[in-house]
């Protein structure tokens, strides 16, 4: 009778951290991604919840099974349902990216913006889109990428070159070019007006 009782106390409790195990997945995506909606870094948002940076690294990272109690901090440090930090997407759903809530990078000088246009929080994304805008005249240095990274950019609006390990390729509006982006490689405006170029860069990988 002990036995049963030990066993069925073990099936019990191996069910429970299957069940905790399961929302691994979709935790930390969502965990990451509406606390990058609302501005917070990790540290505020475990000033705010009271749940330590280190763990809340962890369960983005998929590193670490949150209990009950932690999501429930976190959901009210957010200010979001329960249930929101639960919910699985749908892989297959439509994911609109807002101009408004999009997220520049510029160089130092301002003269150069990228603009992601994919979805930040798939880890396991192996091909990126972005919009490129560079000013009249403006040139960016770009350090070589992964071994086996390949861009495919198109020029939209101006006149660019891009410079590639020391050659230059002049293009002009609807001209697309393909290269190995693992070497040293830059983007030059060579007109008066903006130029406005769009970057599909996939790296090497199974992405399953």
């Amino acid at each position: 009778m002990i036995r049963q009782m030990a066993t069925k106390r073990e099936a019990t409790e191996k069910s429970d951290d299957d069940r905790r195990a399961d929302i691994v997945p979709a935790v930390g995506p969502n965990l990451r991604r509406l606390r990058s909606r609302r501005g917070l870094s990790l540290e505020r948002l475990a000033s705010r919840s009271g749940v330590s940076r280190a763990m809340l690294s962890q369960i983005e990272l998929g590193q670490s099974a949150p209990t009950i109690n932690l999501l429930w901090k976190i959901a009210r440090a957010l200010d979001v349902p329960f249930s929101s930090l639960l919910d699985r997407p749908d892989e297959d759903a439509p994911v609109v990216l807002f101009a408004r809530d999009g997220h520049l990078l510029t160089n130092q000088a301002g003269t150069f913006t990228s603009r992601a246009l994919f979805p930040a929080d798939d880890r396991r994304r192996r091909a990126e889109f972005y919009e490129l805008r560079l000013k009249a005249l403006g040139e960016e240095q770009a350090q070589p990428h992964p071994p086996g990274t390949t861009e495919n950019l198109v020029v939209a609006a101006g006149a660019v070159e891009i410079q590639i390990d020391g050659t230059r390729h002049p293009l002009a509006v609807g001209d697309a070019i393909v290269f190995g982006g693992d070497v040293p490689h830059a983007y030059l405006n060579t007109g008066t007006t903006e130029a406005v170029m769009y970057l599909v860069m996939t790296y090497p990988g199974d992405p399953s």
